[in-house]
């Protein structure tokens, strides 16, 4: 093994500490978020699902390597988060009571 390819070696399991350490710290923060009450039960889900993109971010880039992938990667993982967005929507859309889905 060359000195070269242990450099790259420690480089690689450094990036992923420093990940799973960011990680860690998100589930904390996540844990910590929870006790805190923002107002109204809205703005908490708002705050979890913003720790939860972020730390799905974190293994997606790095642990499963799309950070470093092409466009049409990016282009597929874009239209998954359009389409996941838009059912959430539209799921949200059909809890409410004078929604067309409750009007009989």
């Amino acid at each position: 093994m060359s000195d070269h390819d242990a450099h790259d070696i420690k480089k690689s399991v450094s990036r992923y500490l420093f990940v799973f350490y960011a990680l860690l710290f998100g589930t904390l923060v996540t844990v910590g978020a929870s006790y805190i009450p923002f107002g109204n039960h809205e703005i908490n889900i708002a705050v979890a699902l913003a720790i939860a993109c972020t730390k799905g971010f974190l293994v997606a880039g790095y642990f499963m390597h799309l950070i470093s992938e092409r466009k049409m990667i990016y282009g597929i993982l874009i239209a998954t988060v359009f389409f996941f967005a838009g059912l959430m929507y539209l799921t949200i859309w059909s809890m409410n009571p004078n929604s067309l889905v409750h009007l009989h």
